[in-house]
């Protein structure tokens, strides 16, 4: 059978796995403790996953290059990302509304990838000499790792506010030190959860606020790494660290989002709300990064498909 049947085959799998887990993950938060439901998001996210791995792994045979090299190929890489992440977080903290939030994203990137891509972005082409490099796996896999991560983070933290209804929930203890002393001041109110009985919105809110923290404190670095790798590959390629592409440029405001982020979580002044507030910025800034450069930019790593 010709590899690009069975390319299509495994991507219209997933496409339609990802929608029936679509329509399972917000039936969850419908129907409680249904053991049943659970297995069967569980199943079709792992069956998901291997497929998108064995389109990746099928590409990579076929050409000889780890397939990152177009948009096509890095979109399909970011799917296989997000539910790998998506699976580990749900196996550590078991919360439904991670699956809830990330499976719509997910499906809209597989459905923007299959049906708004034009075919000649999709076809696998040599690689030009300047990303027939060892730097290729290293940076781009590296980077998109990352954004799966940040974009993780920063969707929890668009659930905290989501769910705190844009209040200005301050949450002090667990991000700057190890206390377990937790004060949650909501609006003028202040409760000490020492003292006072926490109630179950607040107790989730904390989760949420400390898994974001954790997720994007994981991604931060990975971003880091990829940019200096990118630069390294760069020099070695064009002769120069940093040119100030767009991407580059992008990349770079990406960076200083987050720092942003991880320095006010580490201010005792500025928990909950605040960081929540920067931690969602930073998921449209990774779009404009990512897409917004590559279409609406001209730069070295520009696709061209709506402006040329």
């Amino acid at each position: 059978m010709d590899h690009n049947i069975i390319e299509n085959y495994l991507i219209n799998i997933s496409f339609a796995s990802l929608l029936i887990g679509l329509f399972i993950s917000w039936l969850n938060l419908i129907v409680k403790n249904n053991k049943i439901l659970i297995e069967i998001y569980n199943v079709l996210t792992i069956g998901v996953n291997i497929n998108l791995g064995a389109f990746l792994s099928i590409r990579w045979i076929k050409n000889e290059y780890f397939p990152l090299s177009n948009l096509y190929e890095s979109l399909i890489f970011l799917t296989w990302c997000l539910l790998f992440i998506e699976s580990t977080l749900l196996k550590k903290t078991r919360n439904k509304l991670v699956s809830a939030i990330l499976s719509p994203i997910v499906l809209l990137i597989i459905s923007f990838t299959s049906l708004c891509l034009p075919e000649d972005i999709k076809v696998a082409t040599p690689l030009v000499p300047a990303l027939q490099s060892n730097w290729l796996i290293m940076h781009v896999s590296v980077m998109m790792l990352s954004y799966a991560i940040l974009m993780t983070g920063s969707l929890l933290s668009t659930l905290f506010l989501i769910i705190s209804s844009g209040k200005k929930i301050k949450i002090q203890g667990n991000s700057y030190n190890n206390s377990n002393k937790i004060i949650l001041k909501y609006g003028s109110e202040k409760i000490d959860t020492n003292s006072s009985k926490r109630s179950e919105k607040i107790n989730f809110l904390q989760g949420i606020d400390n898994l974001s923290y954790r997720t994007i404190g994981l991604g931060f670095p990975l971003l880091t790494i990829g940019i200096i790798s990118g630069a390294v590959w760069a020099n070695e390629a064009w002769g120069t660290y940093w040119s100030w592409d767009p991407k580059e440029t992008w990349a770079l405001i990406t960076w200083i989002i987050f720092a942003i982020y991880l320095h006010s979580r580490i201010n005792k002044q500025l928990q909950g709300y605040i960081p929540s507030v920067i931690g969602s910025i930073g998921f449209i800034v990774i779009w404009i990064c990512y897409l917004g450069v590559n279409f609406l930019a001209k730069g070295l790593h520009s696709y061209g498909w709506i402006f040329s």
